[in-house]
């Protein structure tokens, strides 16, 4: 069967076709990067109102790339959280209405579920069960996956996510937005041991994080170069990111070769945004090689949000018998805030 999967949770409009037996058959992604630049970050109406006008012609790109037709496709998925409500409202509307329209079942995806079964798009695919490391703009946590819609929660940020750190400590130091993959560029021209920047919750027993005190260290040190020189030099400003970016993989490494020691599993997969992250990639497969196991990425393109993984979300839990296909009613709501959690406890009442 054909599933067609719509993304709007933030500042990405996707849409992509995925095939149960042949997987992934096309996709588009349009990023919204640029209109939000000006801002310094994401304005949430402008947001919903650029969702609007691209997901339409989207979805004819992927139809038309896939050579796929609309009678072709057997069923609808979409975000339904958690995100920002008005562009979660984008994407849910279209595709209920999508789905209504062509007498269809519409399957609402956990953006965090696309994230985590993304890498299983790649060749060569993990094989449950894996430790996987979810690292976003919003997001950083470790998860035990077992299988479709079974996953434990080992350890979580408890403050700002790895992707805010970045954004976050490339907005102090005037990098403009995004701030991550301006701060990782940067990061490439400096020397990472420049400056002795903490590690928090580094040597802690448990998988959780911690990246504000990070922030704080930067913002503290950028005040005070800045009090005794004037402006930073930009060396001194690539010094600073290599740093940064060498603080934030430390601590996402060392969590994650606990958990997979905690665990005793030898399959570690990273998903988000951050998981692009040239030097964290690096770090994790020289760290996997040492414990004899393996660790797996989504493609880059498929780092950031993207309509493939809400629809391989969903073909893969129809292949799992987690969806009611009989199910045609098409009243809809989204959800903002939305416990992974709660995914689990639905796949266990079925």
């Amino acid at each position: 069967m054909i599933v067609i999967g719509f993304e709007s949770s933030c500042d990405e409009t996707g849409v992509a076709l995925v095939c149960t037996e042949r997987g992934l058959l096309a996709h588009s992604l349009h990023s919204q990067i640029a209109m939000h630049e000006e801002y310094g970050g994401v304005v949430p109406e402008l947001a919903s109102r650029d969702h609007i006008r691209r997901v339409l012609p989207l979805t004819r790109e992927v139809l038309q790339a896939a050579n796929v037709a609309l009678g072709d496709i057997n069923a609808v998925a979409y975000t339904a959280g958690p995100g920002l409500a008005g562009a979660l409202l984008v994407g849910a509307s279209v595709a209920q209405s999508f789905a209504w329209a062509r007498g269809l079942p519409a399957i609402p995806i956990h953006h965090l579920e696309g994230h985590l079964l993304s890498p299983l798009l790649a060749m060569p695919r993990p094989d449950f069960p894996f430790v996987a490391l979810l690292v976003s703009g919003g997001h950083t946590q470790l998860m035990r996956v077992d299988g479709v819609g079974v996953y434990e929660l080992l350890g979580e940020t408890l403050d700002d996510a790895a992707g805010e750190a970045f954004d976050k400590t490339a907005k102090l130091m005037g990098l403009g937005y995004p701030g991550g993959p301006a701060l990782s560029n940067l990061a490439q021209q400096g020397d990472p041991t420049a400056y002795d920047l903490p590690r928090p919750m580094l040597h802690t027993r448990d998988l959780d994080f911690s990246f504000s005190g990070l922030k704080t260290a930067v913002l503290t040190r950028v005040k005070g170069m800045e009090k005794a020189g004037g402006q930073l030099s930009a060396q001194q400003r690539a010094d600073l990111a290599a740093s940064t970016e060498a603080a934030i993989v430390d601590v996402l490494a060392a969590k994650s070769i606990k958990a997979m020691k905690q665990t005793g599993l030898k399959r570690l997969v990273v998903a988000g945004g951050v998981g692009a992250n040239r030097h964290l990639r690096e770090r994790l497969v020289q760290a996997m090689a040492k414990l004899d196991g393996e660790v797996f990425f989504p493609p880059l393109d498929l780092c950031t949000d993207n309509g493939a993984m809400i629809a391989f979300a969903a073909a893969m839990r129809v292949n799992a018998g987690l969806v009611d296909l009989s199910d045609m009613r098409h009243a809809f709501t989204v959800k903002p805030r939305w416990d992974l959690h709660d995914v689990c406890l639905e796949a266990t009442a079925l």
